[in-house]
């Protein structure tokens, strides 16, 4: 059997690897672990399996098996830093990064046959429940592990998502290893357009409210930038079901509150934006958007947020909802965090200022904070710090057990 991936053909027969061609020497047990991997065709194989298939089951020590893990990341073109190839989830095993293709024999690429990468978040099951004040909250689960539950933010829709460049590399990373809970915010997506009001309280009990009709007890929780206050709001009332807090590109005071204390009227603008050219192509919001939230974005990650903006609110509730977010406040619930947190923000992010994620990291207790290189608000899979704060979440979520 031949498996190929990236640019390396692996023949189980002729005992070979080749990689752009040309053959490239390999030990007995480096073959046996790139045979495993690709056998796989993506999923997760753990340490257990790696001893069982390339050791036969002996007592091996780390320091061996990692070396083993080095030489087939050097023999197929690969290292430990950009784990382009192969993926290290940590504390859980290695996959391939890359699609598997396998034909038999001396089979061209024309006759290969794509292996499907058993990736759990292979489907998602869309449900509704009811939040406090009877508004219907679209949610939905992918993938098998242990619970990640993702808050929802300003521009979401539950099925774009599944379909977006931008989410859906996201979505298929936490997926490989973890239950991954999903929701459209009141008024948005595929939750209720007609909806109560817009206050923190409310926020926080649609969380509950899908939290609770999942099952979970206790989670490890992840919000992204709107979301963020709504999480640590959550994580203090609630310190008994929130394992581990994950926040990424947040803020301490929304835009309106800093505006107030500043002298500035930034949020304003960003409304009169909104009001004015809301899911328009070549509008003057359009513009400040790619430029503010997605400056490294391509012509299809941008279309793909316009298309989300026709389908995801109407231009008033768009602006009704950026303007309650603009008024959280949460620097009197930093302190009431009680469990682990990991904070990330990039330095040139223009949607929310980096000093927002320095805010966050020193005002919740022991907090972690990972700077990263990158002008992006929303941080595309293309972009090297894409990969920098996945394998920083992963890490973090594996070293708290959650």
């Amino acid at each position: 059997m031949i498996y190929r991936f990236a640019d390396c053909a692996l023949d189980t027969e002729r005992h070979e690897l080749t990689r752009a061609g040309g053959p490239v020497h390999v030990e007995p047990q480096v073959f046996a672990l790139l045979r495993l991997l690709a056998e796989g065709g993506g999923r997760l194989v753990t340490r257990d399996e790696m001893v069982a298939a390339v050791w036969s089951g002996r007592i091996v020590s780390e320091a061996t098996i990692s070396a083993r893990i080095n030489a087939a990341r050097v023999a197929v073109g690969d290292d430990g830093q950009r784990q382009a190839v192969i993926r290290t989830v940590v504390r859980r095993g290695l996959q391939l990064a890359v699609p598997v293709e396998t034909g038999a024999g001396d089979a061209g690429p024309g006759q290969a046959t794509a292996i499907a990468r058993p990736v759990e978040s292979a489907h998602q099951v869309v449900r509704i429940t009811r939040s406090a004040d009877g508004t219907g909250i679209a949610w939905a689960k992918s993938g098998e592990g242990p619970p990640l539950l993702r808050a929802g933010h300003w521009l979401s829709h539950l099925e774009l998502d599944w379909q977006s460049p931008v989410w859906r590399p996201l979505i298929d990373r936490f997926g490989a290893t973890r239950s991954l809970y999903r929701y459209d915010p009141r008024g948005t997506g595929l939750s209720d357009r007609d909806c109560g009001p817009l206050t923190l309280d409310a926020f926080v009990a649609d969380m509950k409210a899908v939290a609770d009709a999942a099952g979970l007890d206790r989670f490890a929780l992840y919000a992204v930038s709107q979301s963020v206050p709504v999480g640590i709001a959550f994580a203090a009332r609630y310190p008994d079901r929130v394992s581990a807090l994950v926040l990424h590109a947040g803020f301490v005071r929304g835009a309106a509150v800093r505006d107030r204390e500043e002298g500035t009227a930034l949020s304003e603008t960003f409304l009169s934006l909104i009001r004015n050219g809301w899911g328009t192509p070549g509008s003057a919001f359009m513009r400040a958007f790619s430029s503010l939230f997605l400056p490294t974005g391509t012509a299809e990650q941008i279309d793909s947020f316009l298309d989300m903006q026709v389908q995801s609110a109407t231009p008033e509730f768009a602006e009704r909802l950026r303007r309650a977010i603009n008024e959280l406040d949460v620097r009197d619930l930093l302190a009431d965090v009680r469990c682990p947190a990991l904070v990330s923000h990039a330095r040139g992010d223009a949607a929310q200022p980096f000093d927002q994620g320095r805010a966050l990291a020193s005002g919740i207790p022991d907090a972690r904070f990972v700077a990263l290189d990158s002008p992006s608000h929303i941080i595309p899979p293309q972009e090297p710090a894409w990969e920098a704060v996945m394998s920083a979440i992963e890490e973090f979520l594996a070293e708290q057990g959650a």
